[in-house]
């Protein structure tokens, strides 16, 4: 497994369901083309999963 996960919103979450954009905000995405490093842990794959249609992810070696 990676060390963290790179993380970028690519695609607007309006007209998804409103715990798909908690989910986004939870991974601390507050503007569209936005990247974030997370720890790679299954808690942040789980959140990744739910919006995977949303979102690019990157494994980051550190």
């Amino acid at each position: 497994m990676a060390e963290k996960l790179k993380i970028t919103w690519k695609k607007s979450s309006i007209g998804y369901a409103q715990d798909q954009k908690d989910t986004i905000k939870a991974l601390g995405l507050r503007k569209l083309n936005r990247t974030v490093l997370k720890p790679d842990n299954p808690a942040v794959r789980g959140m990744v999963y739910k919006v995977r249609h949303l979102l690019s992810v990157e494994e980051v070696n550190e």
